[in-house]
């Protein structure tokens, strides 16, 4: 019966007659009793709310961490992804639909201390939450996470941003990386017709949140031909980085390619993506990559202070590492906003799915 009832969760208000509010997301679904919130996996029963995920992941995987992509922080190192069912948002072209679309709880059983267990026995150095939004089974990764601590594992999440302040205190001391994807540079009127969100104010009280709490933070945007590609809105995120944010702050801009419900438009032209890239640099943002196109040089690293290459990518692998054990410029000396350092063995981490 108690595994029935999944586990109760703690991000919640309990209402008059039996109701409910999720504190978990920014969407503080009102939850009758009997129902469930938006996401799927969040079940009002008898006035108490269940995470239906709990200690259930749908995938597991072992990514090198530039896959998240996370550049700047432990490069080189090997993450042990977990990923559920469900979502909190409904992108048209989610590449994971199978997962975050999925209305029946599904998945291996895999509680807190078995997945450090499993991450520890595979050679990983960190704990990486992703394929879904972790912010739908945040007790479950908060658990994680303090498992892992204790393990000496690194921890992070690859997230929407779409939390609320609940979470972002909860998570702030703990959560060790995160990647943010804004989406169409968070551009108010394409997440609410292409992801179901309200709009981006979420999503950067969330980044804002975090990086002031010491979480390491990298911004991603997945720029959508045609409907996604605002000029505008890529310099007003831009700008918004640096000045709130800061200068050093990587922000990954990534290729979209059609799937699930939007198949009638092409992949990202890569020009595109390198005008955008421009105007992100126009900004004055140190570190602006390309994501999802492989052998560009808009993947490197380049030394704001000198311009030569300091670190040398092929997608997830790297190539070559021309920074000090202290990540300063071997060639100017300047000191690059990287957290950790390629390690002396370092070998490329290919996907392995498990």
């Amino acid at each position: 019966m108690a595994e029935a009832l999944g586990h109760e969760a703690t991000f919640y208000t309990p209402l008059p007659g039996g109701k409910v509010r999720c504190t978990a997301c920014a969407r503080y679904c009102t939850i009758p009793a009997g129902s469930h919130g938006f996401c799927y996996v969040r079940t009002n029963r008898g006035g108490k709310l269940y995470l239906d995920v709990y200690g259930r992941a749908a995938a597991v995987q072992i990514d090198p961490i530039e896959k998240k992509p996370l550049s700047h922080f432990h490069p080189g190192s090997r993450v042990f992804g977990i990923g559920t069912v469900g979502c909190n948002w409904r992108c048209l072209y989610c590449q994971n639909s199978d997962m975050s679309q999925d209305h029946e709880i599904e998945g291996r059983k895999l509680p807190p201390q078995a997945a450090v267990d499993w991450a520890v026995m595979s050679g990983c150095q960190g704990i990486t939450f992703t394929y879904n939004e972790p912010t739908i089974f945040l007790e479950y990764a908060l658990d994680v996470i303090e498992a892992a601590h204790r393990a000496g594992l690194f921890t992070n999440f690859v997230t929407n941003g779409y939390m609320t302040p609940e979470a972002v205190a909860a998570l702030t001391g703990k959560l060790d990386a995160v990647s943010v994807d804004f989406k169409g540079s968070g551009e108010a009127s394409f997440l609410r017709k292409y992801v179901a969100a309200g709009g981006p104010d979420p999503i950067r009280k969330t980044v804002e949140g975090l990086a002031k709490g010491g979480v390491h933070v990298e911004v991603t945007n997945l720029i959508v031909p045609r409907v996604g590609d605002s000029e505008e809105a890529l310099r007003d995120l831009a700008r918004w980085i640096h000045d709130r944010i800061g200068p050093e702050t990587p922000f990954h801009l990534l290729r979209w390619h059609p799937d699930y419900l939007m198949r009638d438009l092409p992949e990202t032209p890569v020009r595109t993506l390198e005008r955008l890239h421009a105007v992100a640099k126009e900004e004055h943002l140190d570190y602006v990559y390309l994501g999802n196109v492989w052998d560009h040089p808009l993947e490197h690293t380049y030394c704001p202070s000198c311009g030569s290459i300091s670190v040398q990518r092929h997608g997830f692998i790297i190539r070559s590492w021309n920074l000090d054990a202290r990540n300063r410029c071997r060639k100017c000396g300047h000191q690059l906003a990287f957290v950790g350092t390629l390690p002396a063995d370092y070998q490329p981490a290919y996907v392995t799915p498990l």
